[in-house]
């Protein structure tokens, strides 16, 4: 049976999202939360025996591929996010819970300032994450350069202080985004960002 060509966990226009330390002594994980707080999944990255023995050589890491999964709460796959091995910028594919490709991100980097080109099945450019990587200040745009998200460590909702930390961050989506695969695409490029920039 197929699944739906759209997941629930994507219907959410703020997503909080909170480093795991040490859940995985190989990789990392985060949880996601909404704005009221309510668990709504994981992020996790999955690591084979292999590649973890390689992590321990250092900046090899830096090239290895990584494979990050978004969860919902019962442990159901609603997205993969995978780089194969690199050697200098990143090319990312994103793809459903049945594996079927949903885009691409192309990683581009000027010193601390990280841009991010999301594109759909097609190769079509769908959203664009620019912003510090230092500052922790991304602002996300659709083709025509209109904002319709933000990517931020400031928090001004009733989980504010539980969001003071340099471990979690806070994305935010606007809701005049039309909820399809697109979205998929942007929403999972944007909630594992710290992730991917660990992984550069």
């Amino acid at each position: 049976m197929s699944s739906p060509r759209y997941s629930k966990f994507f219907d959410c226009n703020t997503f909080l999202i909170d480093e795991k330390v040490g859940l995985f002594k190989f990789s990392n994980a985060y949880q996601v939360f909404s704005d009221t707080g309510e668990a709504m999944g994981l992020i996790q990255q999955r690591v084979s025996t292999f590649h973890k023995i390689l992590r321990v050589l250092g900046d090899i890491k830096k090239m290895m591929p990584f494979t990050l999964e978004i969860l919902d709460n019962q442990g159901v796959v609603q997205t993969t996010i995978h780089r194969g091995w690199t050697f200098f910028m990143s090319s990312i594919t994103i793809t459903d819970s049945l594996g079927v490709k949903l885009g691409s991100i192309q990683q581009k980097f000027k010193l601390f300032k990280p841009r991010f080109i999301i594109t759909d099945e097609y190769g079509q450019v769908v959203a664009e994450i620019n912003g510090d990587w230092k500052a922790w200040d991304f602002t996300i745009t659709d083709p025509n350069g209109q904002v319709i998200g933000t990517i931020s460590k400031k928090w001004n909702g009733a989980m504010r202080e539980l969001f003071t930390s340099a471990d979690k961050y806070v994305v935010s989506i606007n809701e005049s985004v039309v909820e399809d695969r697109r979205k998929m695409a942007i929403v999972s490029t944007a909630i594992t960002i710290d992730m991917v920039l660990k992984e550069r």
